[in-house]
């Protein structure tokens, strides 16, 4: 990895400097606000307003000066190329697998370093809404995929692919935007996504392919959320633990399988092509 060889926006570190620079604009606005609610006992640190302001607006600032930093047209940094759609099933499955295994590790993790109650607080709000279910909906499943998925998928990887090999484009990508997060507790299951996200673009060559891929992850992790109780009682979820992790283990293998498969054939159809 010659850094003479570098020409492409961003470089591992171009991409931690963007990551850096939206967590700094959200923690500018909001560590004053958050101080000013413990010792007023107000909430303007979540105050719907604020939230739509702030979260829109860095981003927004964070696509643009991106956009200036790469100097490239936007169907470079947001590709649209056609694609199977059927690669979302093995997609649907690993997702699924990979929460049932998850919840293990997570699990361990947490007998070894337990989150703090503050931390709980500060997750379940991410999942809570003014508007209910919708606005959860929209914010979880609609708003943060899009957005999260321009910067990763979109600017990131379109530097990434061009300045390093592609397994180390996937999986620097994954790092930054498991770190991203801030939430220790959550890092496996993050960068996991991210592998499988940063995958799905070097194959599908398609931004939409990986905000719909983030966004049945997210839709998931809410559907376990609000209705943990009614999706324990579905039958698969009633045998025996240790037969539930071996069938995981066995539909996660046969998922990336799969998309191996696409991804061969996918490569096989460019090379036809040129």
């Amino acid at each position: 990895m010659n850094s003479s060889q570098v020409k492409y926006y961003p470089t591992v570190l171009g991409a931690a400097h963007l990551v850096i620079l939206y967590i700094f604009i959200q923690t500018i606005v909001d560590f004053p606000l958050a101080i000013w609610d413990y010792y007023h006992g107000t909430e303007y640190l979540y105050n719907p307003i604020k939230k739509i302001v702030l979260g829109v607006g860095s981003i927004f600032f964070i696509l643009y000066y991106a956009y200036r930093k790469a100097k490239t047209k936007l169907t470079n940094l947001f590709p649209v190329k056609w694609f199977n759609p059927l690669i979302f099933i093995p997609v649907v499955l690993f997702i699924w697998s990979a929460h049932i295994y998850l919840l293990k590790i997570n699990i361990a993790i947490d007998k070894v370093f337990p989150p703090p109650a503050w931390f709980w607080e500060l997750f379940n709000r991410v999942f809570e809404s003014d508007y209910g279910i919708y606005g959860a909906f929209m914010k979880i499943v609609i708003i943060a995929p899009v957005f999260e998925e321009l910067i990763f998928r979109g600017v990131i990887m379109h530097g990434f692919m061009r300045n390093y090999p592609k397994i180390i484009a996937i999986v620097a990508s994954a790092l930054l935007f498991a770190l991203f997060h801030l939430n220790p507790w959550q890092f496996p299951a993050t960068f996991l996504l991210g592998l499988l996200l940063g995958w799905v673009m070097v194959i599908t060559r398609n931004i939409f392919a990986c905000i719909i891929g983030h966004a049945i992850n997210n839709g998931m992790v809410l559907l376990e959320i609000q209705y943990a109780n009614q999706i324990s009682e579905f039958s698969i979820y009633l045998i025996e633990e240790e037969n539930l992790l071996k069938l995981s283990y066995l539909v996660c293998a046969f998922s990336v399988i799969l998309i191996g498969i696409f991804a061969a054939t996918s490569k096989k159809q460019i090379l036809n092509k040129q």
